[in-house]
């Protein structure tokens, strides 16, 4: 799923959560999957399924979509 992740990454910093979102639906186990179906959701403005997500992935609740994708963004680097 890494690269799977990395690709809905890409899809979410172009804006395209759609597209995004059918990448992390596959992946609902995975933390970073759940972190990345959250900023779907955030970016979305169906804040009560980000909160859902973002709980799942063990993240306190933010509406800050754009700073969440960045910290996932830099958790794939490591």
């Amino acid at each position: 799923m890494p690269n799977d992740l990395r690709r809905a990454v890409a899809l979410l910093e172009k804006g395209e959560w759609r597209a995004a979102h059918e990448i992390v639906q596959a992946d609902e186990d995975s933390r970073l999957s759940c972190w990345a179906h959250a900023i779907v959701h955030l970016m979305e403005g169906d804040l009560p399924n980000a909160r859902y997500w973002l709980r799942r992935a063990g993240r306190a609740f933010t509406d800050d979509a754009a700073a969440e994708l960045a910290a996932l963004s830099e958790a794939l680097r490591r």
